[in-house]
């Protein structure tokens, strides 16, 4: 089965988004382990503001061109190639993960993250944690409904003081 992977970068203080939604402060100096992940990953998860931010980059931020999944239940269409994901989202990304194919990349944003945690359906954590406090913003985990316990498989340190901490989820015992 295919595994739901949240790979983002988050300021120390728990931050996705400076208070002005800007993310000029992340690193891009080095690949940080970026090219392995987009080998085992042929499909994104994103919400509807993640999806419209990125459709108004140039040349899509560095991202390889991957099966693009849309969560909204506001918009009525995206772009040729996309799907649009509306209403139970537990059913439809239970019935993407039997898919054949590679893992999928939960890209953003935090709303969708939160509902995908609570419900269980993301499998794997890899932070990118930058050394920078941004006092405010837009916070990773928010509308998380309980505890969810993770077991460490790596944590990878760069000059820049850039650290990367993967977690999986804990299995019940």
């Amino acid at each position: 089965m295919r595994k739901v992977v949240l790979n983002l970068a988050v300021s120390l203080d728990g931050f996705i988004e400076g208070p002005n939604g800007e993310f000029d402060w992340c690193f891009a100096d080095q690949d940080y382990g970026m090219s392995a992940f987009f080998k085992r990953i042929d499909a994104v998860f994103m919400g509807r503001k993640s999806y419209q931010l990125t459709e108004n980059m140039k040349g899509g931020a560095g991202i390889p061109q991957m099966k693009t999944y849309v969560f909204s239940n506001t918009l009525s269409s995206v772009k040729k190639g996309a799907t649009l994901v509306s209403g139970n989202i537990t059913e439809e990304v239970e019935k993407i993960k039997r898919e054949e194919g590679g893992d999928i990349w939960l890209f953003g944003g935090a709303e969708l993250t939160a509902s995908l945690m609570n419900e269980g359906l993301v499998d794997e954590l890899s932070l990118a944690v930058h050394p920078i406090l941004l006092g405010s913003g837009k916070p990773l985990f928010s509308g998380i409904s309980g505890r969810i316990h993770l077991d460490l498989t790596e944590a990878k340190t760069y000059s820049s003081g850039l650290v990367i901490i993967h977690y999986v989820m804990k299995k019940s015992h």
